[in-house]
């Protein structure tokens, strides 16, 4: 079975991670979701083609992937290997045994690893399953994150109702230097905000942050392919840093931040029990104080030395530097173009070109403005509006028909005025002409169908000649054209006094006298 190709994005992503921000193989693995072979044969093809991160960043997806695929890529010379998880639960059930679930696996994978090599592998994994890593973490590598199980709150000061928050908790891995944060929800954009200012508290990026399964985080709590939740991932890519969150139900992963959580319980919420507040804003500028408190405290295992003594010491100059301005948090949001060119966010509607309708697209929207993106480009971007059930349209994209019906009494007064004097009168009593005004308006666009398909000098003749005679319809312009007679004479225009006939068979006036 031929292996499932990669989005170009998560294939933008490995080549980022592994050269712009130098992650290793298994880092970048556990970022994106994708086993670390994966990683290794797709930085080795884009070598191999001479596809740097720089080249990529400035191709378009079909281009980055003729450039990668110019051929379908043949079968993997790795043989598979099996799941040691499935193996592990499928074992507990009853008349199961490794030799059972190996005809199983040759069924499947008929060119995979025999017998023995089969329980080899697995009795390795199990006999790694119980032993616990010491982490030992460097410097400028890693921020954990997480929220507190035990929640602040606040006296609303206009209803006199208790308004229970958040508190989010970011711990750096060398220094253990702490940062707190009340926030209104565990949403995105609070949980975004709150990364952005612990940022600004650090005075730099670190190279990784570990979140935990929260779904402001993680989209996909998957073990093997977490989904990164869109507007992380860009917060991410804007700072030059990586998401790589911890397994699910594995504490150990982020064991500095659960510490972190219970000492800022302990320090900070358990001082806050007696105080009350009356805003968000009071609130935090008392966290800010007792976090100050918490970081100076002395730490009796590290011979007394403090968080910020140690961050200054040894991590402080190990994070990359602050970005100019700071990230401003934008939500993502997958939508396919309605027939009518417009998307929706929420619930307003906005246009995108003509061309991109029944397309699935990209949008992305901050406080004040909306992006459109398709195939990795930006097709519209407008300022965000909040007025519901409405639509915001920009003409340019509009196909050229239905752009004309748009610009309406104007759209047709404008082409008369380029055209003559007489084309603008008589535009202008076709639209008082009738009493329903878009019957006139109707008459009017008939009128410079036909003056753009004659010209504007017959248009203007053939405008003057019907204004003369009263015609009220565009029609009588048509024939005018159609018969070529705007620059005939009217009958008023010919002499009054004209020669009397000569003919045996006209009687004349004598004879009625």
């Amino acid at each position: 079975m031929a292996t499932e190709r990669l989005p170009m994005r998560k294939i933008r992503e490995i080549l980022r991670l592994r050269r712009q921000q130098k992650l290793s193989v298994r880092e970048a693995a556990r970022a994106l979701g994708v086993s670390a072979g994966v990683v290794s044969k797709t930085v080795s093809r884009a070598e191999k083609v001479g596809v740097t991160w720089e080249v990529a960043e400035g191709l378009s997806d079909a281009s980055l992937e003729e450039r990668l695929y110019g051929r379908p890529a043949g079968p993997s010379d790795d043989r598979p290997r099996p799941d040691p998880v499935y193996l592990h639960m499928e074992l507990r059930r009853p008349g199961v045994t490794l030799e059972l679930l190996h005809l199983e696996y040759l069924e499947q994978h008929p060119t995979g690893l025999r017998y023995t090599a089969f329980c080899d592998d697995y009795r390795k994994w199990l006999g790694k399953t119980s032993v616990t890593m010491r982490q030992l973490h460097k410097a400028g590598e890693k921020c954990f994150v997480d929220f507190s199980g035990v929640r602040p709150s606040y006296v609303d000061s206009a209803t006199g109702e208790q308004v229970i928050v958040e508190l989010f908790v970011g711990v750096l891995g060398a220094s253990n230097l702490t940062y707190a944060e009340a926030v209104s929800s565990q949403k995105v954009e609070d949980f975004v905000g709150a990364h952005v200012r612990a940022l600004e508290y650090f005075g730099g990026v670190p190279a990784m942050f570990v979140p935990d399964g929260l779904k402001a985080a993680v989209v996909v709590p998957c073990r093997y392919e977490p989904g990164i939740q869109r507007t992380y991932a860009e917060l991410a890519r804007y700072y030059g840093t990586a998401v790589v969150p911890a397994r699910p139900y594995k504490a150990r992963d982020k064991a500095k931040v659960e510490v972190g959580v219970q000492i800022a319980q302990r320090w900070i919420l358990a001082r806050l029990r007696n105080e009350t507040f009356f805003s968000l804003e009071a609130l935090n500028a008392r966290v800010r104080v007792l976090l100050e408190e918490l970081n100076a405290r002395a730490m009796k295992k590290l011979g007394g030395i403090s968080r910020r003594e140690l961050f200054e010491r040894v991590e402080r100059g190990a994070l990359r530097p602050l970005p100019s301005t700071a990230y401003e948090c934008a939500e993502w949001i997958e939508r396919t173009v309605n027939t009518d060119y417009h998307v929706e966010v929420d619930k307003h509607w906005y246009s995108v070109p003509y061309e991109v309708a029944h397309e699935t697209v990209w949008a992305r929207f901050t406080a004040n403005t909306v992006e459109i993106l398709h195939n990795h480009g930006r097709v519209a971007s407008h300022v965000r509006s909040r007025d519901p059930y409405k639509h915001t349209t920009d003409p340019a994209h509009m196909p050229e028909g239905h752009r004309r019906h748009a610009a309406g009494e104007d759209g047709v007064l404008a082409w008369a005025a380029t055209v003559g004097p007489m084309t603008v009168a008589m535009v202008r009593r076709l639209l008082d002409a009738n009493p329903v005004r878009e019957q006139g308006w109707r008459s009017a666009r008939g009128l410079q169908r036909v003056g753009e398909k004659y010209g504007s000098e017959r248009t203007e003749l053939a405008c003057e000649r019907a204004l003369r005679f009263g015609a009220r319809s565009y029609k009588p312009i048509a024939n005018i054209l159609a018969l070529g007679r705007e620059s005939a004479g009217l009958l008023e225009d010919e002499p009054e006094e004209r020669l009397a006939i000569m003919h045996e068979n006209v009687r004349g006036p004598d004879y009625y006298h």
